[in-house]
C-alpha cells in the first residue's frame, strides 16, 4: 500500500493514467492514498481504480495550484473548496482524508483554516496527511486531539528517532509515513538499527509511501518500491506485512487484497 502518492498536473501531462497504473501493477502496489494538485488527478485515478483492481483511498488536497502552498492555512477559499470536494466525492467513493499539506513555519498550524480543517477531519473521521515539523504536530493535535494524523516522512529535516518515539507515545492516533526519511536505511539500503527498534515497539503505526511529487519519482516508481521491499525484508515478516499493507488497511477499513 502506497500511502503517499501524488498525480499532479505535471505528471498527468507526462504519464497517462494507463501508464501510472501499469507502473503500480509492476511494482506490486495494490492500494494507494491518492492526493493531487489539483484534485482532478485524484479523480482520474479513482475513476480507473475498479477496472485496474487498484484500491484508491482518495484525499482532498488543499492546493488548486502552487500558489496555495504558502497561504492555505489562512485562506477561507481553501476551506470552501474542501467542503465542495467532500460533497462531490469520487468514482472510488467518498473522500477519506485531507492533504497532503505543508507548513513551512510551525506557527501556521494555528492559522484559522488549519484549525478549522483539523476539527473537520476529526468530526468526519477523515485522515490528515501533513508535511510538517514536530512542533506543528503538537499544534495540529491541540486543535483535534483524536484526529488520525499521518506524518509525511515521519519528520522533515531528520527529526531524531527519539523525538518520533516521544510523539508516538503521546499521540495514539499518529501514524508515520516513511518516504524521504533521513536515517531510515544505511548506505546499502538496509534498515538502520534505531528504526528497526522503533518499528518493533510500534509495529502498527507506520506506513510506506512513494511521494511522487515530481515526475522523476514517477519515472523511478518501481525502484522506489523495490527499495522499500529491501528494508522491509530486514523486519520480522509479521511486522513487515503490517507496514507494507496491514496498517493502512486497518486505518481505512480495507480487506486483504485477493
Amino acid at each position: 500500500f502506497d500511502a503517499h502518492l501524488h498525480y499532479n498536473d505535471e505528471a498527468v501531462a507526462a504519464f497517462p493514467v494507463s501508464d501510472v497504473l501499469a507502473r503500480m501493477q509492476r511494482a506490486g502496489v495494490r492500494g494507494i492514498v491518492a492526493n493531487s494538485r489539483p484534485n482532478d488527478g485524484t479523480q482520474a485515478l479513482a475513476a480507473a481504480a475498479r477496472p485496474a483492481q487498484l484500491t484508491v483511498v482518495p484525499f482532498v488536497r488543499l492546493y488548486r495550484n502552487r500558489a496555495d502552498y504558502s497561504g492555505w492555512f489562512a485562506d477561507e477559499s481553501i476551506h470552501a473548496m474542501v467542503l465542495a470536494e467532500l460533497a462531490r466525492g469520487t468514482g472510488a467513493g467518498p473522500f477519506r482524508g485531507l492533504g497532503e499539506f505543508h507548513l513551512y513555519d510551525s506557527a501556521n498550524a494555528n492559522g484559522a483554516v488549519a484549525a478549522k480543517l483539523m476539527r473537520l477531519a476529526q468530526e468526519k473521521d477523515l485522515a490528515v496527511l501533513a508535511h510538517v515539523d514536530d512542533a506543528a504536530i503538537e499544534k495540529l493535535f491541540a486543535h483535534a486531539p483524536r484526529a488520525k494524523l499521518i506524518w509525511a516522512h515521519s519528520g522533515i529535516g531528520g527529526v531524531p528517532v527519539e523525538r518520533v518515539r516521544e510523539l508516538m507515545l503521546r499521540h495514539p492516533t499518529l501514524v508515520g509515513e516513511l518516504s524521504y526519511r533521513p536515517g531510515l536505511t544505511d548506505a546499502a539500503g538496509h534498515l538502520s538499527a534505531p528504526w528497526k527498534a522503533l518499528f518493533a515497539e510500534f509495529p502498527k503505526r507506520f506506513v510506506v509511501g512513494s511521494d511522487t511529487w515530481i515526475n522523476a519519482r514517477w519515472a523511478d516508481y518501481e525502484e522506489l518500491m523495490r527499495a522499500a521491499r529491501l528494508w522491509l525484508g530486514d523486519l520480522p515478516p509479521a511486522v513487515a506485512q503490517r507496514i507494507a499493507w496491514g496498517n493502512a488497511a486497518e486505518l481505512f477499513g480495507l480487506p486483504e487484497p485477493k
